[in-house]
């Protein structure tokens, strides 16, 4: 999976991230198909500028025609959202287009609390960040498509003690 080479690139790169959407799911036991690597980046204005030019260099480029760069202004991040009701900025490889990466255009947690209660992952010598639990469910409540509801119990279900059903 393409996962990898992003995970190692961030990491290489110090760039303040957490593994959000389907893929934490699956990184937190949840038996579930996902395309598509959901991040919720640190947006401070440094952070950000590295994380546009890591997966530029890995190959991604905006799904959406606009420059990459428009990305690291909040004042076009925000009129994205108003105007056009966007809730994540994604990037694709062209050469594959089903590798696709999903950005939050804006904090719907602060960082810093996404941060607070971050679960490190290790996978393939990677440490990865992970949204956690609790954080997953706001996020899907948020969102509250049918995917992310169906989700949401299953997030419950390992919220459980063990042995309790």
């Amino acid at each position: 999976m393409y996962y990898e080479n992003v995970f190692r690139t961030l990491q290489k790169n110090n760039i303040r991230y957490a593994v959000a959407g389907g893929v934490a799911l699956v990184l937190h036991g949840v038996v579930r198909f996902t395309a598509d690597l959901d991040l919720i980046v640190d947006l401070e204005p440094e952070n950000l500028r590295r994380f546009v030019q890591a997966v530029t260099e890995l190959g991604f480029r905006p799904r959406n025609p606009v420059k990459a760069e428009n990305f690291l202004d909040p004042a076009i991040r925000e009129g994205w959202k108003r105007e056009k009701g966007m809730e994540v900025f994604s990037f694709v490889d062209p050469a594959q287009p089903m590798t696709l990466i999903d950005v939050f255009v804006e904090e719907k947690i602060p960082f810093q609390e996404v941060m607070q209660e971050i679960v490190q992952m290790t996978a393939k010598g990677i440490t990865v960040p992970v949204v956690s639990l609790r954080h997953l469910k706001r996020l899907k409540q948020a969102a509250g498509r049918p995917q992310d509801l169906a989700d949401i119990e299953a997030i419950k279900t390992l919220e459980k003690p063990e042995g309790e059903m």
